[in-house]
Protein backbone atom coordinates (compact mmCIF):
# COMPACT_ATOMS: atom_id res chain seq x y z
CA UNK A 1 0.00 0.00 0.00
CA UNK A 2 2.90 2.14 0.88
CA UNK A 3 4.53 1.58 -2.76
CA UNK A 4 1.38 2.84 -4.51
CA UNK A 5 0.87 6.08 -2.45
CA UNK A 6 4.97 6.26 -3.25
CA UNK A 7 4.53 5.86 -7.01
CA UNK A 8 1.21 8.00 -6.67
CA UNK A 9 3.24 10.95 -5.10
CA UNK A 10 6.20 10.54 -7.92
CA UNK A 11 4.11 10.70 -10.84
CA UNK A 12 1.87 13.86 -9.08
CA UNK A 13 5.81 15.67 -8.79
CA UNK A 14 6.79 14.71 -12.14
CA UNK A 15 3.39 16.21 -13.85
CA UNK A 16 4.43 19.18 -10.71
CA UNK A 17 7.37 19.50 -12.35
CA UNK A 18 6.16 20.81 -16.10
CA UNK A 19 3.51 23.42 -14.36
CA UNK A 20 7.25 25.13 -13.53
CA UNK A 21 7.48 25.65 -17.05
CA UNK A 22 4.20 28.38 -16.78
CA UNK A 23 4.67 29.19 -13.36
CA UNK A 24 8.26 29.36 -12.84
CA UNK A 25 7.69 29.90 -8.76
CA UNK A 26 7.67 26.02 -8.79
CA UNK A 27 10.96 24.78 -8.98
CA UNK A 28 10.84 21.98 -11.69
CA UNK A 29 14.16 20.19 -11.33
CA UNK A 30 14.13 20.54 -7.44
CA UNK A 31 10.80 18.71 -8.08
CA UNK A 32 11.89 15.62 -10.53
CA UNK A 33 15.14 15.42 -8.06
CA UNK A 34 12.50 15.12 -5.29
CA UNK A 35 10.68 12.28 -7.03
CA UNK A 36 14.01 10.33 -7.93
CA UNK A 37 15.74 10.91 -4.70
CA UNK A 38 12.45 9.42 -3.42
CA UNK A 39 12.08 6.59 -5.34
CA UNK A 40 16.00 5.63 -4.48
CA UNK A 41 15.09 6.09 -0.57
CA UNK A 42 11.89 4.73 0.21
CA UNK A 43 11.41 2.37 -2.82
CA UNK A 44 14.94 0.90 -4.40
CA UNK A 45 18.10 2.13 -3.23
CA UNK A 46 19.80 -0.57 -5.89
CA UNK A 47 17.95 0.00 -9.06
CA UNK A 48 19.41 3.77 -9.56
CA UNK A 49 22.85 3.24 -11.06
CA UNK A 50 25.57 6.07 -10.63
CA UNK A 51 25.79 6.41 -14.86
CA UNK A 52 21.41 7.10 -14.22
CA UNK A 53 22.49 9.97 -11.26
CA UNK A 54 26.07 11.61 -13.28
CA UNK A 55 23.55 11.74 -16.47
CA UNK A 56 20.80 13.88 -14.10
CA UNK A 57 23.13 16.33 -12.91
CA UNK A 58 24.26 16.75 -16.45
CA UNK A 59 20.62 17.36 -17.75
CA UNK A 60 20.36 19.62 -14.16
CA UNK A 61 22.50 21.95 -15.42
CA UNK A 62 21.25 22.27 -19.14
CA UNK A 63 17.68 23.02 -17.49
CA UNK A 64 19.41 25.73 -15.42
CA UNK A 65 21.22 27.01 -18.17
CA UNK A 66 17.87 27.06 -20.30
CA UNK A 67 16.19 29.58 -19.45
CA UNK A 68 19.36 32.14 -18.39
CA UNK A 69 21.37 31.35 -21.74
CA UNK A 70 18.39 31.65 -23.84
CA UNK A 71 17.24 34.69 -22.55
CA UNK A 72 20.49 36.86 -22.27
CA UNK A 73 21.45 35.11 -25.79
CA UNK A 74 18.22 36.62 -27.61
CA UNK A 75 17.78 39.73 -26.09
CA UNK A 76 21.47 39.94 -26.83
CA UNK A 77 21.12 38.77 -30.75
CA UNK A 78 18.56 41.29 -31.29
CA UNK A 79 20.26 44.20 -29.85
CA UNK A 80 18.61 44.36 -26.38
CA UNK A 81 20.56 45.63 -23.44
CA UNK A 82 21.67 44.06 -19.68
CA UNK A 83 19.07 45.86 -18.23
CA UNK A 84 16.75 44.75 -20.71
CA UNK A 85 18.24 41.10 -19.93
CA UNK A 86 17.54 41.52 -16.17
CA UNK A 87 14.77 43.01 -16.49
CA UNK A 88 13.33 40.24 -18.58
CA UNK A 89 14.40 37.49 -16.49
CA UNK A 90 12.39 39.31 -13.46
CA UNK A 91 9.43 39.78 -15.73
CA UNK A 92 8.90 36.21 -16.43
CA UNK A 93 8.34 35.50 -12.48
CA UNK A 94 6.41 38.62 -12.09
CA UNK A 95 4.17 37.92 -15.31
CA UNK A 96 3.36 34.00 -14.17
CA UNK A 97 1.52 36.09 -11.21
CA UNK A 98 -0.27 38.87 -13.10
CA UNK A 99 -2.03 36.27 -15.69
CA UNK A 100 -0.75 32.79 -15.64
CA UNK A 101 0.03 32.09 -18.24
CA UNK A 102 0.20 34.44 -20.26
CA UNK A 103 1.26 36.82 -18.34
CA UNK A 104 5.11 34.84 -18.84
CA UNK A 105 5.13 36.03 -22.02
CA UNK A 106 3.33 39.25 -22.62
CA UNK A 107 4.48 41.40 -19.09
CA UNK A 108 8.66 40.10 -20.28
CA UNK A 109 7.60 41.34 -24.28
CA UNK A 110 6.38 44.79 -22.00
CA UNK A 111 9.25 45.73 -19.43
CA UNK A 112 12.12 45.09 -22.33
CA UNK A 113 10.25 47.08 -24.20
CA UNK A 114 10.23 49.88 -21.77
CA UNK A 115 13.41 49.15 -20.70
CA UNK A 116 14.95 49.78 -23.61
CA UNK A 117 13.03 52.98 -24.47
CA UNK A 118 13.83 54.40 -21.02
CA UNK A 119 17.53 54.24 -22.44
CA UNK A 120 16.93 56.28 -25.22
CA UNK A 121 16.81 53.47 -27.73
CA UNK A 122 14.79 53.83 -30.52
CA UNK A 123 10.92 52.51 -30.90
CA UNK A 124 11.84 50.00 -33.50
CA UNK A 125 15.14 48.70 -31.89
CA UNK A 126 12.98 48.43 -28.36
CA UNK A 127 10.12 46.34 -30.34
CA UNK A 128 13.62 44.16 -31.49
CA UNK A 129 14.40 43.53 -28.58
CA UNK A 130 11.25 42.68 -26.91
CA UNK A 131 11.06 39.96 -29.43
CA UNK A 132 14.12 38.83 -28.71
CA UNK A 133 12.75 38.48 -25.12
CA UNK A 134 9.65 36.39 -26.39
CA UNK A 135 12.19 34.30 -28.98
CA UNK A 136 14.48 33.51 -25.81
CA UNK A 137 11.55 32.60 -23.44
CA UNK A 138 9.79 30.50 -25.82
CA UNK A 139 13.45 28.89 -26.99
CA UNK A 140 14.17 28.07 -23.00
CA UNK A 141 10.56 26.92 -22.99
CA UNK A 142 10.84 24.32 -25.35
CA UNK A 143 14.17 23.22 -24.02
CA UNK A 144 12.93 22.73 -20.65
CA UNK A 145 9.96 20.80 -21.69
CA UNK A 146 12.16 18.56 -24.01
CA UNK A 147 15.32 18.09 -21.45
CA UNK A 148 12.68 17.27 -18.44
CA UNK A 149 10.52 14.69 -20.70
CA UNK A 150 14.04 12.89 -21.24
CA UNK A 151 14.59 12.73 -17.84
CA UNK A 152 11.65 11.29 -16.89
CA UNK A 153 11.65 8.73 -19.80
CA UNK A 154 15.09 7.67 -19.06
CA UNK A 155 14.14 7.16 -15.08
CA UNK A 156 11.39 4.91 -16.60
CA UNK A 157 13.55 3.16 -18.83
CA UNK A 158 16.01 2.68 -16.02
CA UNK A 159 13.11 0.77 -13.72
CA UNK A 160 12.17 -1.10 -17.06
CA UNK A 161 15.32 -2.77 -17.92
Amino acid sequence: MLDIFIWVVIIALFILSFVGVVFPIVPSVFVLWIGFLLYHFVLNADQLSLSFWIFMGVFTVILIGADIIANSYFVRKFGGSKWGERGAAIAVIIGSFITPPFGIIYVPFIAVFLIERSQQRTTRDAFRASIGSLIGFLGGTVAKVVVQFTMIVWFFIVLLF
